[in-house]
């Protein structure tokens, strides 16, 4: 083997007119993700569950080997096709039989905030990461928690955000960035304090250090009072 050869780089053993069969072996399984999604009624990747996520990764390594090599032939690709379909059909009509299966295949919807205040517990198993949590809730313009009356993480990772009306917004934790919303260990003044984990608040004076009594988190943040802006 001649190290950087340029022919075996770009083409190894294929002539270039494979070039040409790659782009039709392409299109071919393009068009078979498509119609999957258009049968499953799907817009995007946000809409669909764990389930139908791993149909089309299924369906997407399949389609990949198909586009590149030339030993794989089309015909085994589409039965491959047709059996995810017949699947997701027989998969979809067996968990509106069964609750149990459904909440195996496609999770259960789960409550992330609660009356102003982040659910500790359910968040924490929810497997998502603070940042990533807090930029789904200014994603739906919440700048402090006291804002949320409900919010719920579905089951394809999207938040459902309901709002307390203006009059009846609570004192909460600010989400906006750090620059926006400074932590402290040590209270510069007296005043209520949100903890910056778990939103917890409570009271406390210029100079203490305090734990929070729901996480033992130390870092703290002072508390918002700002109504939705809608």
């Amino acid at each position: 083997m001649k190290a950087f050869d340029l022919q075996r780089m770009a083409f190894d053993k294929f002539p270039p007119e494979f070039l040409g069969e790659v782009a039709l072996r392409t299109l071919f399984t393009f068009l078979l993700v498509f119609i999957f999604l258009k049968i499953t009624g799907r817009r995007g990747v946000r809409q669909m569950s764990l389930f139908e996520v791993l149909i089309i990764l299924t369906l997407g390594s399949a389609a990949g080997d198909v586009a590149f090599y030339d030993d794989v032939p089309l015909v085994p690709v589409l039965v491959v096709f047709v059996s995810l379909a017949l699947l997701y059909r027989l998969v979809m009509w067996l968990m509106s039989k069964s609750e149990k299966l459904e909440d195996l295949l496609e999770g259960k919807a789960i409550v992330v905030v609660e009356e102003g205040q982040l659910a500790w517990e359910n968040v924490r198993k929810a497997n998502m990461t603070e940042l990533e949590f807090l930029m789904e809730l200014r994603l739906n313009s919440v700048e402090q928690l006291g804002q949320v009356r409900l919010a719920i993480m579905e089951t394809n990772g999207q938040i459902s955000v309901f709002y307390y009306r203006d009059d009846d917004v609570k004192p909460g934790m600010c989400i906006l960035p750090e620059s926006f919303a400074p932590r402290f260990k040590v209270m510069p003044e007296s005043g209520e304090f949100a903890c910056a984990r778990c939103s917890h608040v409570a009271s406390l004076k210029v100079g203490c250090r305090q734990l929070c009594p729901r996480c033992a988190n130390p870092v703290w943040t002072k508390v918002s009072r700002a109504k939705r802006v809608a």
